[in-house]
């Protein structure tokens, strides 16, 4: 299977229609239908390495202050306790719990549901333990490469650029604004991502400014090296809704293979 890094932005992309919404549903055309999908989302922070595990996750509205319309949603996707206990068994560098209580949170719903919106694929999330570095992350997701092989998909869901104290709110429905910092720090990550420079963007914290001002705390980042650990050599990178968003995010988003 190919591996995604799908920016997600706001939750509201999971009932508008735009641009975004139109361009994961493109590259689920794009792409066999999986056997299942594992997600590592921005929004799952943990001590500790987790998988959910159960049959039926439930969908979570992991946000405050949209409308009711959107706290409507449900994603009845299944679990599948089988491929979290794979997901378990592959990865070495750490133990890995199985989770019985979180579900599908909006990094991962949000997006999902325009790819599949069947919800017939099954859906597992790995959780991103923020006590860990980003060289760690890197290692670990390599270790779950050859889940790739028994046709899951792995999504890696947050935003390169991701400053919410930041967002010009009068240019919110202004898609293609972006600060000069947002600019500068997007265009060097999709410079290091299509030469598959990783070690360059393993250390984000020694880019300068630019990067600091994109990454003010790491974890819609981390899901962009989950995805990226995944290449194999001489793979084929491409990118697609890649546009900045009111400033301070962007909605950049990767396909591997």
């Amino acid at each position: 299977m190919p591996v995604l890094f799908l920016g997600h932005g706001s939750p509201m992309n999971a009932i508008e229609e735009n641009e975004f919404v139109s361009g994961f549903r493109n590259i689920a055309k794009s792409i066999p239908k999986p056997n299942a999908i594992l997600c590592v989302s921005a929004h799952w922070e943990t001590k500790g390495t987790f998988v959910t595990a159960m049959e039926n996750p439930s969908t979570i509205h992991d946000f405050g202050g949209f409308p009711k319309e959107l706290f409507d949603v449900q994603y009845p996707a299944p679990g599948s306790p089988e491929l979290a206990k794979a997901t378990k068994k592959l990865i070495k560098n750490t133990d890995v719990s199985l989770d019985d209580k979180w579900g599908l949170d909006h990094g991962a719903w949000s997006v999902i549901k325009h790819l599949y919106p069947n919800a017939d694929v099954p859906v597992i999330q790995l959780s991103l333990d923020y006590s860990q570095s980003p060289q760690y992350h890197y290692e670990l997701a390599q270790q779950i490469k050859s889940l790739r092989e028994k046709g899951v998909l792995v999504i890696g869901s947050g935003n390169m650029v991701h400053n919410l104290r930041m967002v010009a709110w009068d240019k919110l429905n202004a898609p293609g604004y972006g600060f000069d910092w947002a600019i500068e720090a997007s265009e060097k990550m999709k410079k290091f991502i299509l030469d598959g420079d990783h070690k360059q963007l393993i250390n984000f914290r020694s880019q300068g400014i630019a990067f600091d001002l994109a990454i003010p705390t790491p974890e819609h980042y981390l899901p962009l090296l989950y995805s990226l650990a995944l290449k194999e050599e001489g793979e084929q990178v491409s990118l697609f809704n890649d546009k900045p968003v009111a400033g301070s995010l962007t909605m950049t988003s990767v396909k591997i293979g």
